[in-house]
């Protein structure tokens, strides 16, 4: 089979940072303004934990599979 061109998993990988990226901000913004969405456990702060593990998890994926990279 022929392989030419960029990974899917670059692809996905972009897409984990950027939403990563956004919820993580969010988070941290939720957090300094004490400003907390009224539901249970809301103390865990959910928003930074998830946000920081998709981000880190779009970075693997990006250094991973990067562009020009041989696997």
């Amino acid at each position: 089979m022929h392989s030419s061109g960029i990974s899917i998993w670059f692809f996905i990988g972009v897409l984990l940072t950027i939403y990563g990226a956004l919820i993580f901000g969010y988070g941290l913004f939720e957090f300094a303004a004490h400003h907390t969405a009224s539901v249970e456990l809301a103390n865990l702060h959910a928003p930074v934990w998830w946000g920081g593990l998709l981000l880190a998890l779009g970075l693997f994926y990006d250094f991973r599979f990067r562009p020009g990279r041989n696997h």
